[in-house]
């Protein structure tokens, strides 16, 4: 991440990288990346052989993780859907919006309401070089990028603002990403100060990986020991802390398949997966 986050304006499907300038992207092959990392598990196809290399080498370790992705990208689904079906939302801020691959925030919000509105927000290379892939949105709804920094918060909705209405509910997604903020306590800040500019009946949308056993551990310590920038395992009390404040839908935090399954991904129900999860709406 970076420390100079930029915002975009405008109508329709766009990507936002700076004021109305798109950089281009410098992409580091020599180490893996966690976007990349993750679409390899999650069966895309943009990855580069060092993410492959790192890839295999901890599903040696640890093959868990694979299940990890997979479940947790299937978990966005259950999640937007039930924001958009179950409690009306129809505008998302996707925080650490990782590679396009099946089923995106905006593909799954718009095909509930074809005028949901969805700003994605990352600052990675990588993300940025595939941000057209990631808006082809409905011409009803809005789809938006924005190359702006998790450690900005107020920088992330100023910039937001601009397409989503902040006066009404918005769905925050935080999918696998706050394992990259070290501090706990400063991850709880970041969280906290994203919800604070939201209005009542937003919802915060949280999954992580978890030090839930000794294969997770080790595949972490793996990763982090590969070069990447590193991703922190929590304890399944740390992801909880999160949603201090808010009302927790059924059934709380729990393991990313064990959060309202249903028939599309009857797999999901075997994998007992080292990732915890949970919604929570702020009253």
């Amino acid at each position: 991440m970076n420390d100079d986050p930029s915002t975009a304006t405008g109508t329709g499907t766009e990507t936002g990288t700076g004021r109305g300038a798109r950089p281009r992207p410098r992409i580091d092959t020599s180490k893996p990346h966690s976007a990349r990392f993750w679409n390899y598990f999650v069966g895309g196809k943009d990855y580069y052989e060092v993410d492959r290399e790192i890839g295999d080498h901890i599903k040696q370790i640890f093959p868990g993780l694979v299940d990890v992705a997979v479940t947790s990208r299937h978990f966005l689904g259950r999640a937007v859907r039930y924001l958009a079906d179950e409690q009306g939302v129809r505008q998302f801020l996707d925080v650490g919006t990782g590679l396009p691959t099946a089923d995106n925030t905006h593909e799954v919000a718009q095909r509930a309401a074809p005028d949901a509105r969805i700003v994605y927000v990352d600052n990675d290379p990588i993300v940025l070089a595939h941000a057209d892939a990631l808006l082809a949105g409905t011409p009803e709804g809005r789809t938006v990028y924005l190359n702006a920094d998790l450690y900005a918060p107020e920088t992330i909705l100023e910039a937001a603002a601009d397409t989503l209405d902040l006066s009404q509910p918005v769905g925050l997604m935080i999918l696998n990403t706050l394992g990259h903020v070290a501090d706990h306590d400063q991850a709880r800040d970041l969280v906290s100060r994203l919800m604070a500019g939201l209005p009542s009946g937003s919802h915060l949308v949280i999954s992580d990986s978890t030090a839930t056993s000794e294969g997770m551990i080790a595949a972490s310590e793996a990763y982090n020991a590969s070069g990447a920038v590193p991703y922190h395992v929590r304890s399944v009390a740390e992801i909880a802390a999160f949603f201090d404040g808010l009302d927790l839908a059924d059934p709380g935090v729990v393991r990313v398949p064990e959060w309202r399954p249903d028939r599309r991904n009857p797999a999901d129900a075997a994998s007992a997966v080292d990732a915890y999860c949970g919604v929570g709406r702020k009253p």
